[in-house]
């Protein structure tokens, strides 16, 4: 299907002219190439306010040096600026745990570094700021999301203030923002002045104590302020407990945090949308295209996700590291069968699809229609897993519906196959409910998926093998991903199919010790992987795992935990997935013995001497590993 230059939202004064434009409403500015595509911030928020008949724009990129005549090409908007600054957060999209820069920005055309400032949120609002002092100026994306209160920020390697103290913003929108956003366009169209809004759900600003709407109320949770934090650790740890319980509620409670002698709101976030108004979102008139402007220009994001379709938000997950739950929820909204077949078949028309689906997932590929069968509990609910420690009882694991996604879309004319590219929960296919039909639903999808839905290499994230370290990661037992391997195996066998299973591991996470990398490597080894999919843990910003690694506690239990902080501490431990590498034994079999792990070294290594159980150096190491303080950290951590 050929599309007009009009059928894209505006970028420049000439396009805006092409609509017979003459004043703009909103002007989005965002630090990633403009694709017009559901899976892109920028454009959803952008089709949004345009569905619901307000003059948009997007600058993508602009040039924040010299005259900044991005930021004026378009002038000045009736209503507000947006400032969206990219599908990942700056930082982590730039560089790597180890802080060198990334091979490429894959959000930008041809993948280029120079298109985005380091905290392009900052870096744009400022500019706006300076430029236009009375505009009122509102956040979202990721990056603004998760700095919404104080946070540690790995690049800078401090404690950072709420994002609004140095970016002089209005407002920040948090989480998905299509119903904030039209919330703040319609407020502002009635002539309201920003500082009016302080009531908006799921919106942060900073005020006086005299400005908080209706003062700091009993069930207001008044959190440890910046300043205290920058002195204990143990108050940051704190905080980010009830900020993550908070985030993972249906009845929030506002978090209020004083900072520079301000105060920073975090309104309680809207209900989790229902599917009609998620549907609403995907079904705009997106061309799932970049902008005309990138012709024969490669966006190496969009490469990885043009043929592929979101079938649903949130994940229940928990994990630790992950962002996912303190930006989308972890309540599960699924969209309905018939707008994702619309979806496909408008995927099905786009030049150069072959008839192979990349993905049919989401921020987990097997949660789809999943949640509480007690509705009143979970409005009582405040754990931020449904599936760690263990499956809640209240939890419906049925993947009948997902199945029946699947086959639609499998019986469209002209789809040969649909691959799953998004992380398995295997946890949910290995539960065995009190509920039979459950179970054999469980067992024919993973009999599908691995059967009809592999493309060569099943990816799944099983992360550690250390039970310490996977209770911390809020990851099941190793021994599920065990369990699973033995299923995947024993259906190619019987279906005559050469796929693999391909795990993915972290180290350095909070919690890792050389020994448990150690232990890592022994194990994989034995199950006959060589590690690909591997990397050392990132610290990204307001995740449990990053708080973690700051302060030295666990926020809930307040035990302290070890974390690898140095280069060196981090490389020894990374140097373990890769004990196949002959120019790594020497280091490895060195570092095994310095921390009284030689027997490790023949379960390595073949035809390496390793002692006997009765040897003088076996004893030796025995009384060295029980003289390590790490066993009653375990210990206690385990009883906390």
């Amino acid at each position: 299907m050929e599309y007009r230059l009009t059928d894209f939202l505006p970028t420049t004064k000439k396009e805006v002219e092409l609509r017979g434009w003459d004043e703009l409403d909103v002007i989005l500015f965002s630090g990633d190439a403009y694709v017009d595509h559901p899976s892109f911030g920028a454009a959803v928020i952008g089709r949004v306010l345009e569905a619901n008949g307000y003059r948009v724009a997007i600058v993508p990129q602009p040039d924040w040096h010299g005259d900044f005549r991005d930021f004026k090409k378009l002038g000045r908007p009736r209503l507000f600026f947006g400032i969206s600054p990219g599908c990942m957060d700056s930082m982590v999209n730039k560089y790597t745990a180890n802080r060198r820069l990334r091979s490429e920005d894959a959000y930008s055309p041809d993948g280029r570094h120079d298109c985005r400032p380091e905290y392009p949120t900052i870096v744009y609002s400022t500019i706006l700021r300076q430029l236009y002092p009375d505009v009122p100026i509102v956040l979202g994306g990721i990056e603004a999301s998760l700095r919404r209160l104080t946070h540690y920020d790995y690049w800078q390697d401090k404690l950072c203030k709420c994002i609004l103290c140095d970016s002089h913003a209005d407002l920040i929108s948090y989480g998905m923002g299509e119903k904030t956003i039209l919330r703040i366009a319609q407020e502002l169209s009635e002539g309201k002045p920003v500082k009016a809004l302080h009531d908006l759900p799921q919106t942060v600003y900073l005020s006086t104590l005299s400005e908080i709407p209706g003062g700091i109320q009993a069930d207001d949770i008044v959190l440890h302020s910046h300043e205290e934090c920058l002195k204990d650790k143990r108050a940051q740890a704190e905080n980010i407990r009830h900020i993550e319980e908070e985030s993972n509620k249906i009845h929030a409670q506002r978090l209020i945090q004083k900072v520079d002698g301000r105060y920073a709101v975090v309104n309680p976030p809207y209900p989790p949308m229902t599917t009609e108004e998620l549907d609403a979102s995907f079904d705009l008139p997106y061309t799932r295209l970049p902008h005309p402007k990138y012709k024969n220009k490669r966006i190496p994001a969009y490469e990885m996700i043009k043929f592929s379709v979101n079938i649903h938000r949130g994940c229940f997950g928990g994990c630790a590291f992950c962002t996912i739950s303190a930006h989308q929820g972890k309540f599960i909204v699924s969209r309905s069968k018939e707008s994702i077949l619309k979806e496909v078949r408008q995927v099905m028309r786009m030049p150069n699809f072959k008839g192979y689906l990349s993905d049919l997932g989401g921020p987990s590929a097997n949660m789809y229609a999943m949640h509480g069968r007690n509705k009143l509990a979970c409005e009582k609910c405040k754990r931020p897993s449904c599936i760690h420690p263990a499956i809640c009882p209240n939890l419906n694991t049925d993947h009948t519906p997902l199945l029946d996604i699947y086959h639609a879309v499998d019986s469209l004319p002209g789809m040969k196959k649909s691959f799953i590219g998004s992380g398995v929960r295997y946890d949910l296919l290995l539960h065995r409910s009190k509920d039979e039909k459950v179970n054999e639903a469980a067992r024919i999808y993973t009999s599908e998926l691995i059967c009809n839905h592999v493309s060569g290499r099943l990816k799944v994230a099983p992360e550690h093998t250390s039970s310490t370290v996977l209770n911390l990661m809020r990851k099941p037992p190793f021994a599920q991903f065990e369990q699973f391997k033995r299923i995947f195996d024993r259906i190619n066998k019987e279906e005559n199919l050469k796929q693999q299973i391909i795990p993915y591991f972290i180290s350095s996470h909070p919690g890792c010790r050389e020994e448990d990398m150690a232990e890592l490597a022994v194990i994989t080894k034995r199950l006959d992987f060589q590690l690909e999919q591997v990397q050392d843990f990132t610290p990204t910003p307001m995740t449990i795992a990053t708080e973690t690694w700051y302060t030295g506690y666990e926020p809930y239990t307040l035990q302290p935990v070890y974390s690898a902080k140095t280069p060196k501490e981090k490389l020894a431990q990374r140097q373990f997935f890769f004990w196949y590498k002959p120019q790594d034994r020497p280091a490895i079999e060195r570092e095994l013995r310095r921390i009284g792990r030689p027997d490790l070294i023949g379960q390595l290594y073949t035809n390496t001497h390793h002692p006997s159980p009765n040897s003088h150096e076996h004893r030796r190491t025995a009384e060295h590993r029980q003289a390590q303080p790490r066993d009653k950290r375990r210990r206690n951590h385990r009883n906390g």
